[in-house]
């Protein structure tokens, strides 16, 4: 595993490409952050349109909370038919105890997901930048599709951890493939949640898959039943517009946000369609929609 105090850094380039020292940074931490990747106005706008989304949006049967400790929206048929979608996920802690919401039901969202980048054409925009269809062929991606996308709110007091994990246990193709693009449009601090990375750590086997199962319900098929230590994680802190990519692999995680500040981002997840994707993966979506690329 690499050992380091502090992640190394590198302003984006103009023209999108790679430059030998980012690959070679990638190839050796499973990550790269590049900053100033989003111009600040652009992040606004998403942040803008997203809250508009959020408090229009009709959620009155709506009661999905997603949590990465409890898994508890595993069993929620909500979530498992997200693929195709744009669906909305609350935090745990913006119900009261007779399970009403104690807060604006878009200061109570935990996330939304999971066909944001092919639904809506302000994300759609956003997702598809020429820029990044450059920077996954750099690092080998043949045929790129657009998987998954999310925004995620990491809302002030009650934004809820996200355990240690690897993208590849719930977006798996043979080969594995998964990379992730994670776009800070807030300033992302260790004290609102940012994200931890182990760094070099993705060279490991994977642990576990999240699939669907012969029942037809979603859970975890289990390799090494280890638990998934996060000591030596590094923190990915990141300004707004800052564009992090995260290798498939490579175990990352982030504490809870129980600052005053929110922590906006978004996630899109791109696989090779080079690759199998199979049958049980947890993701799926209807013929009528098929994966599309950059």
């Amino acid at each position: 595993m690499t050992t380091m105090t502090s992640p190394p850094r590198f302003a984006a380039a103009a023209d999108g490409h790679l430059t030998p020292a980012m690959k070679d940074a990638y190839t050796r931490d499973g990550f790269l952050i590049l900053e100033s990747f989003v111009a600040a106005a652009a992040c606004e706008r998403l942040i803008a349109h997203t809250r508009e989304m959020a408090a229009a949006a009709d959620l009155s049967g709506v009661a999905t909370i997603f949590s990465t400790t409890t898994v508890q929206h595993a069993a929620d048929a909500y979530f498992a038919g997200s693929g195709d979608k744009i669906r909305f996920f609350f935090e745990e802690g913006a119900f009261d105890a007779d399970g009403r919401l104690n807060r604006p039901q878009e200061l109570a969202l935990n996330k939304i997901g999971h066909a944001l980048h092919d639904l809506d054409p302000e994300f759609s925009a956003f997702s598809r930048d020429p820029r990044l269809a450059l920077l996954v062929g750099d690092l080998g991606i043949r045929a790129p599709l657009l998987l998954q996308s999310m925004y995620i709110f990491k809302q002030p007091g009650i934004g809820g951890e996200v355990v240690c994990h690897t993208d590849s246990t719930y977006l798996y193709t043979e080969p594995m493939s998964c990379i992730g693009l994670w776009f800070a449009l807030e300033d992302a601090t260790r004290e609102n949640g940012c994200m931890w990375a182990l760094a070099g750590r993705q060279r490991e086997p994977l642990r576990s898959r999240f699939l669907r199962q012969a029942d037809g319900s979603l859970g975890y098929e289990i390799y090494d039943d280890r638990p998934m230590e996060a000591e030596g994680a590094v923190p990915l802190e990141a300004r707004r517009g800052t564009l992090i990519l995260l290798h498939g692999q490579l175990p990352h995680l982030s504490g809870p946000n129980r600052s005053s500040m929110s922590r906006h981002a978004y996630t899109l997840h791109v696989i090779d369609g080079a690759c199998r994707y199979l049958p049980d993966n947890w993701l799926q979506r209807a013929p009528d929609m098929p994966l599309s690329g950059f």
